[in-house]
């Protein structure tokens, strides 16, 4: 009976270690309950800011028009989406969903990392600061707007630019690459601070790399803080010629040295910060080719990656922009139709178009059709260009891009923000932790988890 027993137990023990073995032992079990055994040293997150589901559809059907096979370098990475209302309206803006990527917590529109009380509640960056990790803050907009700003400032309003400025000089970031100069400097230096710090030359002092000529990027050693721009750095569809880096030169060159500063590690937010001006302009071919940038740099990313072997990235929106469709009533009719070759076509952005158009009313058509791409205008569309003109650049600027949304049938809800949910990427230890519908605190609090930060033990 006694034997019996024992052989019995025997099988069942060798049975369960034959299961363990299939299954993959702990770290399998781990898998299954939604839980990598494997750990990211370094993470970037990536935010397309304004950027919802139809725009990543935009982007891949022009890129089946233009070249036949090809895929956005972030169709492999689709885990899953995220909710991103605020706790004041299910519509957020950039300040509190960037918040919420940065600390994992709601908060007010408005708000730069502080809670509803409006108390500083410490972020991501700082944690890994504090924990030895390299950090880094890469934006095509000023380096002072809500997206950036919220991993490396506290204040109750996203208007305080020049507070930011001074609190972002004072984290430590190792790598700052964007636009952005005017709010580090008083107004005497050709800034826009109303008091007299020269938060650049302060930064200098302490050893900081700081240039604006994007030539020295290349060359420029850690840490650096390079602004490139008084404002925002110029639309993809704008840069060529301008000597400005593009999204993807950045973020290379930003991992490139964010990877040599710290053996811990590393932890860099990049924004494609000007996908979301486009949407609110109205402008599809300006969305368009900075989406495409966007993409560019993440592919730059999963390169790094690769290599690696231990790097998590991340890639998701603060919210989405402008009600983006594909497809929309004209004529009174319903047609099936879009037509993504007519953003093929565009060669400027809406604030370029408008001001070259009011810079020569007599040969509006003429530059129309250089810069849209569109040479034969029905009579309303002549008749609404000429009144748009004569009104002045943001009319002139504002009636270009819609003939040319039009055209494409490309609709638009509104020029502000919309309440749909956004995509949601990642590649890397730990990707199958954000698989699924998640609220956007979520993406920020996993990612401390990650990496082993407590957030509450943060610097503020």
């Amino acid at each position: 009976m006694v034997a019996s027993c024992a052989l019995r137990l025997r099988r069942a023990l060798g049975l369960a270690l034959l299961l363990l073995i299939m299954l993959g032992g702990p770290a399998a079990s781990a898998q299954q309950a939604g839980r990598s055994a494997a750990k990211p040293k370094n993470v970037i997150l990536f935010i397309s800011d304004g950027c919802g589901p139809a725009s990543f559809t935009m982007a891949r059907d022009y890129l089946r028009l233009t070249n036949p096979g090809a895929r956005l370098a972030l169709d492999e990475l689709l885990v899953g989406n995220a909710a991103t209302h605020s706790t004041n309206s299910r519509i957020t803006d950039s300040a509190a969903g960037a918040t919420a990527y940065a600390a994992g917590v709601k908060t007010y529109n408005g708000a730069i990392s502080v809670d509803d009380d409006r108390r500083p509640v410490p972020t991501v960056l700082e944690a890994a600061e504090a924990a030895g990790l390299a950090t880094g803050l890469v934006a095509t907009c000023r380096i002072t707007h809500a997206t950036p700003a919220a991993f490396a400032a506290h204040v109750p309003s996203r208007n305080m630019e020049a507070e930011i400025a001074a609190q972002m000089a004072r984290q430590g970031i190792d790598v700052i690459l964007g636009g952005g100069r005017a709010f580090f400097l008083p107004q005497a230096a050709g800034g826009a601070r109303a008091d007299s710090l020269d938060v650049l030359a302060d930064l200098r002092r302490r050893g900081v790399t700081v240039f604006d000529d994007p030539a020295a990027l290349g060359a420029a050693k850690a840490p650096l803080v390079g602004l490139m721009a008084p404002d925002h750095l110029r639309y993809e569809i704008d840069r060529p010629g301008s000597g400005q880096p593009s999204l993807a030169e950045m973020t290379r060159r930003a991992l490139e040295l964010l990877s040599k500063q710290s053996e811990k590690g590393f932890f860099v937010m990049i924004e494609g910060s000007r996908i979301d001006h486009a949407a609110h302009g109205n402008d599809p071919a300006a969305h368009l080719f900075d989406l495409l940038a966007y993409d560019a740099a993440v592919a730059e990313a999963l390169d790094f990656a690769r290599k690696d072997g231990q790097t998590l990235i991340v890639s998701t929106s603060d919210h989405e922009t402008g009600g983006l469709t594909l497809g929309r009533k004209a004529s009174g009719d319903g047609a099936y139709s879009w037509d993504p070759s007519v953003l093929g076509k565009v060669k400027a952005s809406r604030d370029v178009l408008g001001r070259e158009l009011h810079a020569d009313p007599a040969a509006a058509p003429a530059t129309f059709a250089r810069l849209a791409g569109i040479d034969s205008l029905s009579a309303a569309d002549t008749e609404l260009l000429r009144t748009a003109v004569a009104a002045g650049e943001g009319a002139a600027g504002a009636a270009a891009v819609d003939i040319i949304s039009r055209r494409a049938s490309v609709g638009w809800t509104t020029g502000g923000h919309t309440a749909v949910d956004v995509p949601l990427f990642a590649f890397g230890p730990g990707r199958e932790r954000f698989i699924g519908h998640y609220d956007n605190t979520y993406v920020g609090k996993t990612i401390a988890e990650l990496l082993g930060l407590k957030l509450d033990l943060a610097r503020r």
